[in-house]
């Protein structure tokens, strides 16, 4: 029989890896910035609408049986931003920019309102992409007023979305945003192409993952990301994908200013 002391043994070593366990855990948790998050999809907003609105550009596509997409690219304008507006386009697709301001919008406003001027739906990533779970209210709400504001004098239009940088939020987020008039969006499909530049790892990443009423995100500042992109809506349209903005995504719904969707 054991003694009691290795019992002890046993058992306080048995807690200390669990403790490890969760402490990585918990860890892993922050630095995704996943956390138990109630989000909407495009479905929920759609059916809380109804269904029998037609959506704008779509002709006579009724959104509940399209098979729709969002094309979604953060934290531009860039360089490589005028190259992407060629492409969209040539291509005939919109999409919705979450733009960021310091030395993006304050440094491209001419593409801030080509984006707006082609048909795309412009809205903000925060100004300096400050994590905004680490900021204090009156911080949240300077990161996201800077923007809105900005983008209205360039484009006439004031933002009514935005997305958190690297998805992390939480209820002071939503309150802000809710007192801003402005909803999250977050995405369902990611390439992570702020982690490599090959252009055909990017839209395989995207074509695997892709499916009906999914939010892809993408990143226009990385070299890769743009050489990626017309070879995703090709394969994508060969689906049978009608690509759409965010607001269309949920038409006839509407994003809820506090509200997140993915």
């Amino acid at each position: 029989m054991p003694s009691l002391t290795r019992k002890m043994t046993n058992t306080g070593t048995r807690l200390r890896v669990l403790a490890t366990f969760a402490a990585a855990a918990s860890l892993a948790l922050a630095l995704s910035g996943c956390t138990k998050l109630e989000t909407n999809s495009p479905s929920s907003a759609r059916n809380a609408a109804g269904t029998q609105a037609r959506a704008a550009g779509l002709g006579t596509a009724d959104r509940a049986h399209a098979k729709c997409i969002a094309l979604t690219f953060d934290a531009g304008p860039s360089e490589n931003s005028a190259r992407l507006l060629d492409i969209l386009k040539e291509k005939q697709v919109p999409a919705t920019f979450f733009l960021l301001g310091k030395r993006h919008i304050d440094t491209y406003p001419e593409l801030v309102r080509r984006m707006a001027n082609e048909g795309h739906e412009v809205a903000s990533h925060t100004w300096t992409h400050r994590i905004l779970t680490d900021a204090d209210p009156e911080e949240i709400r300077e990161e996201l007023e800077r923007p809105n504001k900005e983008i209205e004098r360039l484009t006439g239009k004031r933002p009514t979305l935005m997305r958190p940088p690297q998805g992390r939020t939480d209820e002071t987020v939503h309150d802000i945003c809710r007192e801003l008039g402005l909803s999250e969006v977050l995405w369902s499909v990611t390439a992570k192409d702020y982690r490599t530049n090959d252009s055909d790892l990017i839209a395989e990443r995207v074509l695997d993952q892709a499916s009906r009423d999914g939010i892809i995100l993408l990143h226009d500042i990385y070299d890769g990301t743009v050489p990626a992109v017309p070879g995703i809506i090709d394969a994508l349209k060969k689906r049978g994908y009608v690509f759409v903005t965010v607001p269309q995504l949920l038409a006839p719904g509407k994003a809820e200013p506090g509200e997140v969707y993915r």
